[in-house]
């Protein structure tokens, strides 16, 4: 599997090596990447006046498994460019049948295998590091990543006294920005389609010196260029949503690093938690 690069990049870095047949599918793709991700392997063969074979071995010659694996990455290539109108022309007929159940939860679990092996995990646990050393932690997910945004939120807050939720509201995003500080992180959930407004939020506190970690689903998400540290999770999924079933599992994953490096300090916390709990009757008694 050819690992943290664009696909166009790859192609073009092995264009000298590649056969006379397999520079006239590299310099179609280039070009004509968008129309190209949507070609099976015979109609793109077919419209170069090139086998079907040739397509395939171009693929294995840039290191990809099968011309599939090639396409998928050309699709995740301009999905962020595609309108929600397109994602939905072009996605699978998920019709009423138990089939069409198992083919999402298939697409989220294969997200999550390929996830668990891309992982840069020296970068995982340096943001904890970042994390547990800043000075005011903000937190920010914008649209559909504004779930996830808050899942963290509410869990860190568990964990620390000083982090801050950045959204939507009375106070403009940049307001709740003014105050960041080189001594303070700031940790960015933004997928496809990503949000103009958190770019800019993004390239705002980078600009005062604030780190950033983000929560992206690839290294060439616009998010990574004003990232200190990005943390990768798949979220293929060709249709009007996208599958953030392993962004979710990653940031459990986060939290759980983060509390286990707190733990002396946050039990006593936990257990005046529980007290209040019970006194007050927050959650149902008789369920365990």
């Amino acid at each position: 599997m050819v690992q943290n690069q664009n696909v166009i990049q790859n192609i073009q870095d092995n264009y000298s090596r590649l056969s006379k047949g397999q520079k006239i599918i590299a310099e179609y793709m280039i070009n004509h990447y968008d129309k190209a991700a949507f070609m099976t392997a015979a109609s793109l063969g077919m419209n170069l006046n090139i086998s079907e074979s040739t397509v395939v071995r171009f693929a294995n010659a840039l290191g990809y498994s099968g011309y599939k694996e090639l396409q998928r990455e050309l699709q995740e290539l301009i999905r962020n460019k595609l309108t929600t109108v397109q994602r939905l022309n072009l996605s699978e007929d998920y019709s009423k049948t138990q089939n069409s159940i198992a083919k999402v939860m298939e697409k989220d679990v294969e997200n999550l295998r390929k996830t668990l092996s891309e992982i840069d995990f020296d970068k995982f646990y340096n943001a904890v590091d970042m994390t547990l050393k800043a000075k005011q932690i903000y937190i920010m997910g914008l649209r559909s990543s504004s779930f996830l945004s808050g899942y963290m939120a509410f869990y860190m807050s568990f964990i620390f006294d000083n982090v801050r939720l950045v959204q939507p509201g009375a106070n403009d995003i940049f307001e709740q920005l003014a105050k960041v500080k080189e001594e303070d992180i700031i940790i960015c959930l933004t997928y496809p389609r990503y949000s103009k407004r958190t770019l800019e939020a993004l390239e705002y506190s980078k600009n005062k010196g604030c780190r950033v970690i983000s929560f992206t689903d690839s290294l060439i998400s616009p998010a990574s260029d004003n990232s200190d540290i990005s943390i990768i999770a798949r979220s293929d999924m060709l249709s009007f949503v996208d599958s953030l079933v392993a962004p979710m599992s990653l940031i459990n994953a986060f939290i759980i690093a983060l509390g286990s490096e707190k733990k002396e300090d946050i039990t006593p916390y936990f257990e005046e938690l529980e007290h209040v709990w019970k006194t007050y009757s927050i959650y149902d008694q008789n369920s365990l």
